[in-house]
């Protein structure tokens, strides 16, 4: 087993934590207090090739592997959660399905759009009666024509309002369930397609959520991913792979509390003496660290798995149940050992405490990791 970084991953993990410390950290409080989606910020990481990092060169991507881009959402969300869920949100739930499933039409059309930063794309999946419950989709798609003509509502969709490409999961035939769902693809100014409510979120602010509507909508027959009723499956691949990337987000929030930590506890005086002296301290901070590091481990041996065109689901599972949890109680004990400034949004402890645990939420709630884990270890 090798555990070191090859050539490529550490120049990877470099550029990405450059650019973070440059161009992204100094503006993150900021951004999280006027929730402000960050356009500039993604166009640039759109330029440099993080926005469709495992895509191949030829549709616009970076052709790396996925511990790279494992490496680079921890790097920028370590910086700012925000931007991390926005990178991978694009890069593994609308590029890897449209690179999987979608035609070579597809590919050449929106694909190497998104891969290479041109575009902004989303995966709109959540209903009001369909989050957990995947399956039970209630926006429909039916057929006329040349066409599909969509009406529903899809809430809580990551990019929504700042997309100009929608991965949309509609029901094509009610009678059918899950095996009844289809994909399409919708763009920004589709007739009877809007943006409706932007969420007021606790944590990632400067993520834009929103609410979107179809009210028939009519959308090209040729923008079906795969084919009708192959939905379930295409929102369920993309979801594995997009649980590497909520891991890798969670992994840099969690390195963020502890550099936060270590930084104040050699600053902060008590007692006549620096509070990092104080056993109580020290041993918060090791277990901190060996969670994160353990987390870590997890997220890359998923997204190794991933590449190695193996089954990956139960990997990224656990990667995100075990990191998402690490970046909640790292969030914890750093404002705890900031005392009464960790309460305080002048410190950055403050925002990382409400961005980490959004983690345990989206892209499967950590019960549903549990589900996943459990469905693996009874398969055998």
């Amino acid at each position: 087993m090798h555990f070191d970084l090859n050539e490529d991953q550490r120049m990877i993990r470099e550029a990405a934590r450059e650019f973070a410390e440059k161009e992204i950290k100094p503006v993150a409080a900021k951004l999280d207090e006027e929730a402000e989606f960050p356009a500039d910020i993604v166009r640039k990481l759109g330029e440099l090739g993080f926005m469709g990092m495992t895509i191949p060169e030829e549709y616009g991507g970076a052709g790396m592997d996925s511990v790279s881009y494992a490496i680079a959402v921890e790097e920028i969300s370590r910086a700012d959660a925000s931007t991390g869920v926005t990178m991978s949100v694009n890069n593994s739930l609308v590029c890897q399905p449209l690179l999987e499933f979608g035609g070579e039409a597809i590919k050449k059309k929106y694909l190497t759009r998104l891969a290479s930063g041109a575009a902004l794309g989303a995966y709109s999946l959540t209903e009001p009666e369909a989050g957990s419950d995947a399956g039970n989709v209630q926006a429909t798609a039916v057929r006329d024509g040349d066409d599909y003509v969509v009406n529903g509502t899809k809430i809580f969709v990551t990019n929504g309002g700042a997309a100009d490409i929608v991965l949309l999961f509609v029901s094509t035939d009610r009678e059918a369930g899950s095996r009844g769902m289809s994909a399409l693809i919708v763009e920004k100014g589709y007739p009877g397609f809007s943006v409706g409510k932007k969420e007021d979120k606790m944590g990632i602010r400067a993520s834009v959520t929103n609410e979107l509507v179809f009210e028939d909508c009519r959308v090209p027959a040729a923008n079906l991913v795969g084919e009708e009723g192959m939905g379930f499956k295409i929102a369920l691949r993309a979801l594995d792979g997009g649980r590497i990337g909520i891991a890798a987000q969670a992994v840099g929030i969690a390195q963020a509390c502890l550099d936060e930590s270590v930084r104040y506890s050699k600053e902060r005086k008590q007692f006549g003496q620096y509070i990092s002296s104080f056993q109580a301290i020290q041993w918060m901070l090791a277990d901190m660290a060996t969670r994160i590091e353990a987390a870590r481990l997890l997220t890359y041996r998923a997204a190794f798995i991933k590449d190695k065109g193996e089954r990956f689901s139960m990997a990224a599972a656990m990667a995100k149940l075990f990191a998402s949890a690490t970046a909640v109680d790292a969030a914890i004990d750093a404002v705890q050992i900031h005392g009464g400034y960790g309460y305080m949004k002048e410190y950055t402890v403050e925002r990382l405490f409400r961005d980490s645990k959004i983690t345990e939420i989206y892209e499967g709630t950590s019960e549903i990791q549990r589900l996943v884990i459990a469905a693996g270890l009874l398969r055998g």
